[in-house]
């Protein structure tokens, strides 16, 4: 019964576990693997925006599947992410199409510019 409540309050423990390994994974890179890895980590959580849980677990177990075969076959940074870091970072995110936080808000913007443009009775002419 205790598991069922804390799981409703802070989310699937399931998903906490693999979050956590995958982190630890990425911990455990050699350098220079490691802080390049922690720096899309970072990129990726703030600008790709995904809410979606079960997505969020998803991208980052596959994340860290790309970092430990980067460095266990010594490829290098620039091949595993290009020339432009953040062109790589938003791609990757593009892969997984959960929810965004960003989503929201544009279905609140579409829907007040809906209303407003039957309040105002500003239809296009055309």
């Amino acid at each position: 019964m205790a598991a069922k409540w804390i799981e409703f309050v802070t989310g699937p423990l399931e998903q906490k576990k693999r979050w956590r390994e995958s982190v630890a994974r990425l911990d455990a890179l050699p350098e220079p693997y490691r802080n390049s890895a922690r720096a899309l980590q970072r990129y990726l959580l703030h600008a790709g925006g995904i809410t979606d849980g079960p997505t969020l677990i998803t991208m980052i177990g596959d994340f860290a599947d790309l970092w430990d075969r980067a460095a266990a076959d010594g490829t290098p940074i620039r091949d595993v992410v290009g020339e432009d870091p953040v062109e790589f970072a938003e791609a990757f995110v593009q892969a997984y199409s959960g929810r965004q936080w960003i989503d929201e808000e544009r279905g609140r913007l579409r829907n007040a510019i809906d209303v407003a443009e039957r309040v105002g009775g500003t239809e296009d002419p055309r």
